[in-house]
């Protein structure tokens, strides 16, 4: 026995040693091949330092276009030097810039809203080195999606395209979606802001949150409180929650309105039909080709989650086996078009039109020139209160009489939740029918493409002045089963303006439009039809709107008393878009 231990002791210095000179290799090839300078620091015009790392091939002194990534995530593990070094691989100059307050960056750490700014001392700093040809292209995901269109609100001369994916919009999407606060941000701000790096420790214990938002739900007490009951201050949440509307905090943060008709250079976007915050990242291209008609922007997307998108998809997303024809090189991609964009090389193969889109269930690939032309028609149909079978009928053609479909939610109830929206597992045997109401259409005559985002208008009275409500389209597949295809979620109060609240009369129908909700492209097959659920959302996975009218965060179950009592009346409508 103690030769044996003597032996894998032996095999374990071996294997040690034989590491350390591995990495003592890399390292050694990294300072032979490349110029690495990781402890950049730029000044900002007010003052502040950005940390930064610069990563250029040896031997070249030409100076060279510049891809810049912008973000909050600092790794330590190697990840952001591979990223640069892909660039300078790629025949460009490749830097990373930190947030500030993080890496070497003092300060305090204030997630989104300082990157505006920042991003333009950035990358005039890069624009007057000698390694720069003026030119400077950005890319990346999430926050470093954010950060790219942050960079856009004012405009440097030396930016000269952006490739955001799944690109996150603060106040819409993230930390409230429609203005309501929802929990996942609550982690995340622990993860970006614990220290100059990443909290990977807190970031990891998803057992630590999910136990205090299911105790916090059980308590009854107000969602101000959240970190009370986990034990750990949060400044950033508590900083967020006291802006509900999407007021002047969050539209200084990026492009607003006006902002986008001075953005003129071309843009890139990569997206995914599950991507949570979808809604947060088209938003950009909206309101780009709002106030910019004739902007140069391209998407592409498809049915991928939020990290799928980044990388090109996964053979499977939430047990869904994807077409073959959805997996992408989301990298390659984007180093075509820097290549389109500053070498004039082809543009990337897959970019056939403004809008291209893979289409779920037919196995490929199809082209808009904008999201509006990604359909040519509506399906419309009222949510009547007529029974079909277990459910609703779904009409297209409006109630002759007017009626309603009573509902009584009880808030002071922990036992019940309402409202179960998000799509995991996307294809389900069930759906469910405990509360709330569900709606169906006759099956489909001829095969249908579903294709683009769904909007409607609900039209109800409250015996409050508030609630959440939730609209969740499927197709129920002719085997029984139930493909979810997209979701909204939303405040009532900011259903016609999302930067001002208006409250509810209660007793009195009032009508609720929505529009802001997930993009889809889905071949439905004969035979299928559209179910579409309506509730009001009452889970412990956002804030709790208890209709008092009171600010929704300081509302607890003090003030359930009176149960909310809606009538959904039989001319609300939904507006399913379509390509024939």
């Amino acid at each position: 026995m103690k030769t044996t231990l003597n032996f894998i002791f032996l095999i374990l210095l071996i294997a040690n040693a034989f590491s350390q000179q591995t990495s003592k290799t890399k390292a050694e090839d990294l300072k032979s091949v490349y110029n690495v300078q990781d402890s950049v620091m730029i000044k900002t015009r007010d003052g502040a330092f950005i940390s930064a790392i610069v990563v250029r091939k040896k031997g070249v002194s030409i100076p060279k276009p510049v891809i810049l990534q912008f973000t909050i995530y600092v790794s330590d593990q190697g990840r952001d030097i591979k990223s640069l070094k892909a660039a300078a691989d790629n025949d460009y100059v490749g830097v990373i810039a930190y947030t500030r307050g993080k890496r070497f960056s003092p300060g305090e750490i204030l997630p989104y809203e300082n990157e505006g700014n920042d991003a333009y001392d950035v990358i005039d700093w890069i624009s007057k080195q000698e390694w720069c040809d003026g030119r400077v292209g950005m890319y990346g995901g999430s926050y470093n999606g954010f950060t790219q269109w942050a960079a856009c609100k004012k405009m440097h001369p030396a930016l000269k395209t952006i490739v955001p994916y799944v690109a996150n919009r603060p106040g819409m999407g993230l930390p409230m979606e429609n203005n309501v606060f929802i929990n996942p941000n609550y982690e995340w701000s622990f993860f970006v802001g614990n220290n100059k790096y990443l909290d990977t420790v807190a970031g990891n214990d998803r057992q630590r949150f999910r136990k205090m938002q299911f105790k916090w739900w059980q308590s009854g007490v107000a969602y101000k409180k959240l970190d009370s009951i986990d034990g750990s201050p949060n400044r950033l949440f508590q900083r967020w929650i006291q802006h509900p509307s999407f007021d002047e905090y969050w539209q200084k943060m990026a492009p607003y309105q006006k902002d986008f008709a001075h953005i003129n250079i071309p843009v890139l976007a990569i997206d995914g039909y599950y991507n949570d915050s979808q809604n947060s990242s088209l938003y950009y291209l909206r309101e780009l080709h709002k106030y910019n008609p004739k902007a140069d922007s391209y998407l592409i997307i498809g049915p991928y989650s939020h990290f799928g998108a980044q990388k090109g998809g996964t053979a499977v997303l939430n047990g869904y086996k994807v077409d073959a024809d959805a997996l992408i090189n989301t990298n390659k991609i984007t180093y075509e078009w820097f290549d389109y964009i500053f070498k004039n090389k082809p543009k990337p193969e897959i970019l056939k039109d403004r809008i291209n889109y893979q289409v779920m269930g037919a196995n490929e690939w199809r082209s808009a020139p904008s999201l509006e032309k990604m359909n040519n028609g509506f399906l419309t149909f009222y949510l009547s209160n007529t029974k079909s079978g277990n459910f609703y009928s779904l009409n297209n053609k409006k109630p002759a009489k007017k009626g309603y479909l009573p509902q009584e939610v009880d808030f002071a109830d922990r036992v019940n939740s309402n409202n179960y929206y998000y799509p995991d597992p996307i294809i389900n045997e069930q759906v469910d029918t405990t509360n709330g109401y569900v709606f169906i259409s006759d099956p489909i005559k001829e095969p249908l493409l579903v294709n683009g985002s769904f909007l409607g208008e609900i039209k109800a009275s409250i015996n409050k002045k508030d609630m959440d409500i939730g609209v969740t389209l499927y197709e129920v597949m002719p085997d029984g089963t139930y493909f979810h295809l997209a979701y909204f979620i939303g405040r009532a109060s900011y259903s016609k303006d999302i930067t001002k609240r208006n409250l509810l009369k209660p007793n009195t129908i009032e009508s609720i439009p929505f529009s802001n909700t997930h993009l889809i492209s889905k071949q439905l097959s004969k035979g299928s039809r559209l179910l579409i659920t309506l509730n009001v959302n009452k889970n412990p996975f956002s804030e709790l709107n208890y209709g008092t009218g009171k600010i929704v965060t300081e509302e607890s179950i003090k003030d359930a008393k009176e149960p909310l009592r809606i009538k959904w009346y039989n001319d609300s409508f939904v507006k399913i878009p379509i390509l024939k």
